[in-house]
């Protein structure tokens, strides 16, 4: 069981939940498993723009992106950057 951590912009639209438990294998069974996939994952099948996930602390992309595996591990983090001028 991992639990995943979303931000409180993704938790409104996620009928107010900041995290959820999901059993899942994968990054990407995580991120399609939430009611906010599709806030998350575009209609490509890839991580959005400025969303980052990290997998207790290290950054998704750099383990594998949405195949990253979750054996072993306790939390899945979404975060949401910032942009504008």
């Amino acid at each position: 069981m991992v639990r995943v951590v979303v931000p409180s912009m993704l938790a409104a639209q996620a009928g107010g939940r900041g995290h959820f438990d999901v059993e899942v294998e994968t990054v990407g069974e995580a991120l399609h498993a939430l009611p906010v996939a599709d806030l998350v994952i575009d209609e490509r099948g890839e991580l959005r723009r400025y969303i980052n996930v990290y997998v207790d602390g290290s950054d998704a992309r750099d383990r594998g992106g949405l195949a990253c595996p979750l054996t072993g591990a306790h939390e899945v983090r979404i975060v949401a950057m910032l942009s504008g001028g």
